[in-house]
């Protein structure tokens, strides 16, 4: 099995206290079979309060019980996890030890990366300087149609990390190569068609109003793009694994980039907003299937 991360992936840290949007709130938080079993059998105060909070959902799932603002139960006033402390990061359920971390699965095959929906890891991502590369340890045997998926995508990547040419032009060179394209529409019809989609935060809606307004036709800092081109390419394109869709994720990969530049512009382009409209753009759209699936009907149907 070949495991491949980026070259940042080590370099993340949680700012935990001191994160402005923690991961403890606003998210059903699902508890996997292992920590379910534990917290269950857990004995003492603790143990108590523990099931006392969980509950089972129609499909079965168990999950925390979110607070009236949809906090976490065991997020405390310092903005910090209670079950930490009491019983170490190993005791999280899956899902928290995991975030923000992503992973990709082929036959022989897993590629772990960091979501850009957490403030720490978009910063990470979005300001280092140097072209990213992709770290591989490990053997690897693929199935043909995998191959191809893959080799397109590196094919992509290195024209996304071609900074002889202008940022646009390697846009429009990733669509050629993909043969994908983007639908017609103005920046006030995508608002309206976003505003269809479920939204996690009210804040979204003010970003939606400023892209319906527009701004100047300005570009953000080339390199921070090409970064989030580049992500937006290594996480998505794999799903063409189980759906076929490289040129209508290809062309995802892009069109993410222009609404996340044409927010940007409407809001004042203003460098430190660029990297936070970025995360919400990956909270609201990435991190609900229902809203990427309706991203890619759109592209596709265009």
């Amino acid at each position: 099995m070949k495991e491949i991360k980026p070259d940042y992936y080590d370099e993340f840290q949680c700012a935990a206290g001191d994160c402005r949007h923690t991961c403890c709130r606003g998210w059903e938080i699902d508890i996997d079979g292992d920590a379910l079993a534990y917290y269950q059998s857990l004995p003492g105060e603790l143990g108590d309060r523990l099931r006392r909070e969980i509950e089972t959902g129609e499909d079965g799932t168990a999950h925390f019980r979110l607070r009236a603002d949809e906090s976490c139960p065991f997020l405390n006033e310092n903005n910090l996890c209670d079950l930490i402390p009491a019983l170490g990061e190993e005791r999280l359920c899956q899902i928290c030890t995991d975030h923000p971390r992503f992973r990709n699965f082929f036959s022989d095959r897993t590629e772990t990366g960091l979501g850009l929906c957490c403030e720490a890891a978009a910063k990470l991502i979005m300001s280092r300087r140097e072209k990213t590369r992709f770290i591989e340890s490990g053997g690897e045997s693929l199935l043909p149609e995998e191959e191809a998926i893959l080799r397109l995508r590196g094919r992509l990547i290195d024209i996304m990390q071609d900074r002889s040419r202008p940022i646009r032009a390697r846009f429009e060179a990733i669509l050629t190569e993909a043969r994908g394209s983007l639908p017609e529409r103005t920046n006030a019809q995508w608002a309206d068609f976003l505003f269809d989609l479920e939204r996690l935060d009210p804040g979204w809606e003010r970003r939606l109003d400023s892209l319906r307004r527009g701004g100047p036709d300005l570009a953000p800092d080339p390199i921070a793009e090409e970064q989030l081109c580049v992500y937006f390419l290594f996480r998505h394109l794999a799903g063409a694994v189980y759906d076929g869709d490289l040129a209508g994720r290809s062309a995802f990969a892009v069109l993410s980039c222009y609404l996340i530049r044409a927010i940007w512009t409407s809001e004042g382009c203003d460098p430190a907003a660029y990297y936070e409209i970025a995360r919400e753009y990956s909270a609201e759209i990435e991190y609900s299937e229902e809203n990427l699936c309706a991203m890619l009907d759109c592209i596709d149907m265009d």
